[in-house]
């Protein structure tokens, strides 16, 4: 029994208590508690459903020096979410239906939320020749080659044939590797002040047109990952106003900083990169708009070494699992950009629609659901995170909301000390 909860239904917080039972919420309201009933007094923190991210890296099987599935996904409890899905960039890379049996098994083993793999669009994501997508389709949440763009645009067309066939979506990580002329930080006004080499936006926003022409052409549910610049925003809605079968997401860190926010430290490296305030601007009204459809952390956990090298050297990615949800309520929410249900909209109800994956807070469904103080504020330390990753933009930061309990299938995966 959840008593004293803050219960998110119609668009507000409701006082409720939740009597669960075999993994499924019984009764949301005013239920009797059976005795012998565990009760926990929520002390009016707000339940929501758990939350829904479609683009981590769990780094296992092939890296577990930087995460494995076990420590991931003690991170996404703690951050609040139940459902995850994890990118292919992994050794063997699941490219047919053995390759991701290795990955599923360790999944069954050591995950403590839902994990739901994605399947490579080509070979050891080389670009050269189509997975095994038939054989991983039953299993996956669709194909990708995240981390690596597909740059022919032929290999593209016949991806998205093959998925439209088994009826599967292609995420894309949109990366024109011949535009990209060594850069490693946006190609905007702090890398031209401390002499860094930049990527430019065309490098993204290219092949998200040409993918968009393709996914008219063929039918194929497209979802574009980690959009970070303003002409990718302009595509993206314009191809929706045509009615092409897309959606996309972004991250909390390209909403909140732009690129004069960077430091010489790694943890503000990631691909793609922190663009201009223009981009961060126009990913906002993105967002309020609907044509950013979720919010994803895109976490990529790497080694101390790995991040340790300054901006040009160091490896591409940053951890947000158990950041996320506090960064968007404290830079979105509390200021009035958007609603806290537009804020649940973009972390469970739009992956649910599109991806399937999600839990509703409702009578009958399995008890996979988060409980956040919002009133509580912290400051962000790395060295305290579950996640093997410690590199974090919002290092050092205040941030409001902090989750006290996640539960999947009823059971506690994650509860804060003394709660």
């Amino acid at each position: 029994m959840l008593k004293n909860a803050m219960v998110f239904a119609e668009g507000s917080l409701r006082p409720a208590g939740i009597f669960i039972s075999d993994g499924r919420i019984i009764s949301i309201g005013r239920p009797e508690c059976p005795s012998g009933a565990l009760v926990i007094d929520l002390n009016h923190a707000a339940v929501f459903p758990g939350l829904v991210d479609v683009h981590v890296h769990l780094r296992e099987p092939g890296f577990c020096y930087k995460e494995t599935v076990r420590t991931g996904t003690l991170a996404a409890a703690r951050g609040g979410f139940a459902h995850v899905c994890a990118m292919p960039n992994l050794n063997p890379v699941p490219d047919s239906g053995e390759h991701l049996e290795a990955q599923l098994e360790i999944i069954r083993r050591d995950a403590v939320v839902h994990v739901h793999p994605y399947g490579a669009i080509t070979r050891g994501e080389k670009g050269e020749e189509l997975a095994d997508m038939a054989a991983m389709a039953p299993d996956t949440a669709g194909f990708s080659d995240d981390g690596r763009g597909v740059q022919s645009g032929d290999m593209m067309r016949a991806a998205m044939a093959e998925a439209r066939r088994l009826g599967k979506m292609i995420a894309a990580h949109c990366e024109d590797n011949s535009l990209l002329r060594g850069g490693y930080i946006h190609d905007g006004e702090y890398a031209r002040i401390h002499n860094h080499r930049g990527i430019c936006s065309e490098s993204e926003w290219r092949p998200i047109a040409r993918d968009l022409k393709l996914s008219e052409e063929t039918g194929c549910a497209y979802h574009v990952c980690h959009v970070s610049a303003k002409e990718s925003v302009a595509l993206i809605r314009e191809a929706k106003s045509r009615g092409v079968d897309v959606t996309c997401e972004t991250g909390p860190h390209y909403l909140i900083f732009n690129d004069m926010d960077l430091q010489e430290d790694a943890r503000f490296k990631m691909n793609p990169p922190i663009r201009a305030e223009e981009d961060r601007q126009a990913l906002v009204e993105g967002i309020r708009d609907g044509t950013i459809d979720m919010l994803i952390t895109d976490h990529a956990p790497h080694s101390a070494e790995e991040k340790g090298r300054g901006l040009e050297k160091s490896a591409m990615g940053v951890v947000g699992l158990e950041t996320s949800f506090a960064a968007a309520y404290t830079h979105l929410v509390k200021p009035g950009l958007i609603t806290l249900e537009k804020l649940l909209d973009l972390m469970h109800g739009a992956p649910m629609r599109r991806f399937g994956y999600g839990t509703p807070l409702a009578e009958g469904q399995p008890a996979d659901l988060t409980v956040f103080d919002l009133n509580a504020k912290y400051t962000v330390d790395p060295n305290k995170f579950l996640t093997m990753g410690r590199a974090t933009p919002f290092a050092g930061m205040e941030l409001y909301g902090v989750c006290k309990l996640t539960m999947v299938d009823g059971e506690i995966v994650w509860r804060d000390t003394g709660f």
